[in-house]
């Protein structure tokens, strides 16, 4: 243990150096200019200034989620610190490893309304994993170095650390970080149950209607999780699907992979979810976009949830089976047990269960027709994969239709290069999102693949992305609504179209240009592929206007409060009036 007397806010700034921090999203203000100072003088942390302390949080998620690293963002006191709350919440939602960094009136003003000042641990108590007030200033470093133990540990998420100018401005005892983190609850194969894997294994193995079904835990876990995962599928030879948080932890182009599953997801993974008769979830929550009326999903299945989180096994869903442990040693563990028992074991033919799922496949739930000259959002997607998947190619989205036909039709290949609102779903997270993505890769192809309304929401990134010459192509598909909103009013509102219509678009090209980026626009299918291959040729920004088809649905769908097998595949299809208790889960 080394000892130095040095400035709180150097303090801080050594201990995220420390803690391997190689880049810090923030917004200054006078509750936290001495920490701006102490970063003044430190040459190994970037600094990345954002527009909006919401931006700040998005960005470090986009960071995090695309590197497997924690994010860090620094805000000031008051409006600093509650402009934050909304990212805060989404990383909690999503599982993000987020270290915030919060000014705070003097300890001695606490509580006298002095200027801004605002209750920042009590307002981010339920928004993170832990928060942190410092008032002593002796227990500063060992704070920061628990913090990134607690952010990074587990099922990971956000850890705010509430810091009083006083405690900056104070002289500390700088504390080393003692040894690399031990992460809790770090289940290694030697802690997990040898029996639960064989009963489990086995279960598998002797299944005749088996599914795998995938969440972001994996992403989380690492790559060597969805290399375990997709080597699993292969022996299984077994169906797998991945909700939208995630989508490339088994590659787009594994023949035993349907897609993605849930409110929008294929009719062939959400029929195979519904008819299994054994579900193997590793490292999801089943979520209500999943699961759809709970008391009809997946009835006849034997359950088995693999979870770092225990209070998340029987939360939602009964499991027959519940696995306490990292993604990546449970699968480990799981994969040594199958390859043992693969040879001893008789295993139920799947060959009758495939011949079904291939006639679910028939359906082409993801089917469409590519009409005259108005753009298909789909076929934008399509088209926009298409013209990148030879690329190192990182998707940021916003929240919406656009958000659903991302997941549908832009295949991925690999985890950590989907970054999306999940859990919160925040309009307004790809743009700031994909800053961050950027700035950790920057010689990789970001684009946001954004909606108008959505772009709308945190638009000033873009002088951000302008200050830090970062190439970021933003790719919007402009219908004019805000479409999701728009389409659960016709089909569940009578078509009464309240508020959803964006009357006051501005000119993007025009906005592009203000902001000294490139701005391009097609409304001509034909003219599509050009528009596409010109944004990805320019070297440096650009926001693709991209005109589709006003009124387009996004399906397939399951109609809020319906089962998995109670899917509309198209707006022919008859629905159903929608139940109180439907209309309440939109």
């Amino acid at each position: 243990m080394t000892l130095n007397y040095i400035s709180g806010a150097e303090a801080v700034i050594k201990a995220l150096v420390d803690n391997e921090v190689e880049v810090i999203f923030g917004y200054p203000g006078g509750a936290v200019l001495p920490l701006y100072d102490a970063l003044f003088e430190n040459k190994k942390i970037k600094h990345i200034l954002v527009r909006h302390e919401q931006a700040a949080v998005h960005a470090a998620e986009g960071y995090a989620r695309s590197t497997g690293k924690v994010g860090c963002v620094l805000v000031t006191s008051g409006p600093g610190a509650t402009n934050a709350i909304t990212g805060l919440t989404d990383a909690l939602m999503d599982s993000i490893p987020i270290i915030c960094l919060s000014g705070q009136v003097p300890t001695h003003l606490i509580g006298t309304d002095a200027f801004q000042e605002a209750d920042t641990t009590g307002i981010s108590r339920p928004c993170t994993k832990h928060n942190y007030l410092v008032k002593d200033a002796d227990k500063l470093c060992e704070i920061i170095h628990k913090s990134f133990e607690i952010a990074s540990s587990g099922r990971p998420g956000p850890v705010l650390i509430d810091l009083p100018k006083d405690i900056q401005l104070s002289n500390v005892k700088y504390v080393d970080k003692i040894s690399k983190i031990k992460k809790i609850n770090n289940n290694n194969s030697s802690k997990i149950d040898k029996n639960l894997i064989n009963k489990v294994a086995t279960l598998l193995l002797q299944a005749e209607r088996p599914i795998i079904y995938g969440g972001g835990g994996i992403v989380n876990s690492g790559p060597t999780a969805s290399k375990l995962l997709t080597e699993l599928v292969d022996i299984l030879d077994c169906p797998v699907t991945l909700t939208l948080m995630g989508l490339g932890c088994v590659p787009n182009t594994n023949k035993n992979f349907l897609g993605m599953l849930g409110m929008h997801g294929t009719y062939e993974a959400n029929l195979a979810m519904h008819n299994c008769d054994v579900m193997l979830n590793v490292g999801a929550r089943f979520d209500d976009r999943v699961t759809g009326r709970l008391n009809a999903f997946s009835p006849n299945s034997k359950k088995v949830h693999i979870d770092v989180d225990k209070s998340s096994i029987n939360k939602v869903v009964s499991v027959d089976y519940g696995i306490v442990g990292d993604c990546k040693e449970v699968l480990s563990a799981l994969v040594q047990e199958v390859k043992k028992l693969h040879n001893q074991k008789k295993i139920k033919s799947k060959t009758k269960w495939w011949s079904q799922i291939n006639q679910w496949k028939d359906k082409d739930s993801l089917g469409f027709k590519q009409i005259g000259n108005n753009i298909k959002p789909q076929q934008a997607i399509k088209s926009l994969y298409e013209q990148t998947k030879n690329f190192d190619t990182y998707i940021t989205t916003e929240v919406g239709q656009h958000q659903m036909w991302a997941a549908q039709y832009f295949g991925f290949s690999k985890p950590n290069h989907w970054m999306t609102s999940g859990g919160l779903g925040t309009m307004g997270y790809g743009l700031p999102s994909s800053v961050g993505v950027q700035i950790a890769h920057p010689k990789s192809l970001v684009i946001d693949i954004s909606g108008e309304a959505s772009f709308l929401m945190n638009m000033q990134e873009l002088s951000t992305i302008v200050q830090y010459k970062l190439p970021i192509k933003i790719f919007i598909l402009n219908n004019e609504w805000m479409g999701m909103v728009r389409q659960w009013q016709e089909l569940n509102h009578g078509s009464r179209y309240s508020e959803s219509y964006t009357a006051s678009l501005p000119d993007f090209v025009k906005l592009a240009e203000s902001f000294g980026i490139t701005g391009l626009r097609v409304d001509n299918i034909h003219n599509l592929e050009a528009t596409i291959d010109e944004m990805i040729n320019i070297n440096g920004p650009v926001i693709a206007d991209i005109r589709v088809e006003k009124e387009e649905n996004c399906f397939p769908m399951i109609p809020s409060g319906a089962a998995h097998n109670e899917m509309i595949l198209s707006s022919d299809d008859n629905v159903k009036d929608t139940s109180n208790e439907g209309l309440a889960l939109v």
